[in-house]
């Protein structure tokens, strides 16, 4: 359920669990406090897990750069179409989707490149996903190859099926 004000009542959550009540939770963490919110983060956008010192003391979420790894995708609006989960609750904590192998989500636009071009193997290779790293891009799913792409993956594409509907997977592990 998104808390927010009568005006944004018609929006929707930009990503959806498909398969993943047991092949996928949430993992409850904190935004980082330092974040600036200088970019509008919407639910399936990538973040990645950074410590606020160098002990490792404390593990804090925020959005992807190009110095980061993917760890999972946002659950909540942080300033997406206005809305700010976590301002609205009084609290930093946020929900961070970890994909398994076996989890499925539908993730919308804007949490992903829709000007990218999309194309999927014929071959039956995966088409992976990877988290833009840089600019307009910053956060948003692309996919393997687009500029400024995170070197790690975080899912793979299994299909398009519209211009604003993208269908994600985790990445099924190398036996």
């Amino acid at each position: 359920m998104i808390r927010t004000t009568l005006d944004y009542v018609h929006i929707k959550r930009t990503l959806r669990e498909l398969y993943g009540h047991t092949q996928s939770t949430p993992k409850d963490c904190l935004l980082d406090p330092a974040w600036d919110r200088s970019v509008q983060i919407y639910p399936g956008m990538v973040a990645m897990n950074k410590s606020t010192n160098a002990a490792g003391a404390s593990d804090v979420i925020t959005l992807i750069d190009a110095t980061g790894t993917p760890y999972g995708l946002f659950g909540e609006f942080i300033g997406g179409y206005g809305i700010d989960e976590p301002l609205m609750r009084g609290i930093n904590a946020i929900s961070v989707w970890v994909l398994s192998s076996g989890s499925e989500f539908e993730v919308l636009a804007p949490a992903f490149d829709t000007a990218a071009t999309w194309t999927f193997p014929t071959n039956g290779t995966a088409l992976n996903v990877h988290a833009g790293t840089t600019g307009a891009t910053r956060g948003k799913l692309v996919p393997s190859g687009a500029a400024g792409a995170s070197t790690a993956p975080i899912a793979r594409a299994l299909s398009r099926p519209s211009t604003d509907r993208l269908i994600i997977s985790g990445i099924v592990p190398i036996s």
